[in-house]
């Protein structure tokens, strides 16, 4: 049996969301992470985009944000943020936005800006960067994130990256190019994904060990849908190799067993 933390399942997890031929656009933090891990192991024909420019890089592990240089090394092009999000992004050419958030509400809208009231914040957080874009113009929205009540509330304190808004209408009626995105949020303790008939995140997986009453404790809006919960699989053998030794080596990202 493969020993694993549920933040290594995690990513993993993640990572299994992107299929080979996928162009994807990749936040900072663990989307790059988890979107490195899909290119060395199930998706070797994806198209790796950061969001600052670089296109196809060999990345060199572990770089810890969207502008560190072992992104952008043997890149086939490495641009700018206009050419990734112009040039690629806002065109419809990304199948998969990969973004992570500090709030994550109940229609999978994320806060990346502010705790607090936007004036006068208790904490002031970095921004959208390309994390609006991204969800704003991306096929499939991926978000990762560790799973606590806090950084689930029924409603974000501010909203830096759309996810329905307020309904299952809410990015058409607020003119988004892609209207009806496909939506999951990966945390540590389970997998929600979008109900686009009511705009809201519902549960649909849970992590190996962890009960749906450990779930809602942690998240201020009920994101259960009353139908039977798949368990998320097991991370391989493999899996685990690739994370360890070829993606994040010196565990930057992800603490081993």
């Amino acid at each position: 049996m493969n020993l694993f933390t549920l933040d290594e399942l995690m990513v993993i997890e993640a990572s299994r969301y992107i299929t080979n031929g996928d162009v994807v656009m990749v936040g900072t933090g663990l989307p790059m992470v988890a979107s490195l891990l899909a290119l060395k192991s199930h998706a070797p024909d994806m198209c790796y985009v950061v969001e600052t420019g670089p296109v196809a890089p060999d990345v060199i592990p572990t770089p810890t944000s969207v502008a560190d240089a072992r992104v952008m090394h043997r890149s086939v092009t490495n641009g700018s943020l206009i050419g990734a999000l112009g040039g690629i992004l806002h065109r419809g050419l990304a199948d998969v936005g990969f973004i992570g958030g500090a709030q994550i509400d109940q229609f999978a809208n994320v806060n990346s800006t502010v705790i607090g009231n936007y004036s006068n914040p208790k904490v002031r957080l970095p921004g959208s960067g390309g994390a609006n874009d991204i969800a704003s113009h991306a096929k499939k929205i991926l978000i990762i994130t560790r799973h606590e009540l806090r950084r689930f509330p029924l409603y974000c304190d501010y909203i830096t990256s759309p996810g329905y808004i307020d309904g299952p209408e809410g990015r058409k009626n607020a003119g988004i190019p892609v209207p009806y995105p496909d939506i999951h949020v990966v945390t540590n303790l389970s997998v929600m994904s979008i109900n686009k008939t009511s705009g809201k995140l519902t549960l649909s997986k849970l992590m190996p060990g962890i009960s749906k009453e450990t779930v809602l404790s942690n998240t201020s809006f009920n994101p259960d849908s009353g139908i039977p919960l798949q368990e998320v699989a097991p991370a391989s053998e493999q899996e685990l190799k690739t994370l360890r030794d070829e993606v994040d080596p010196k565990g930057i990202y992800i603490k081993r067993v």
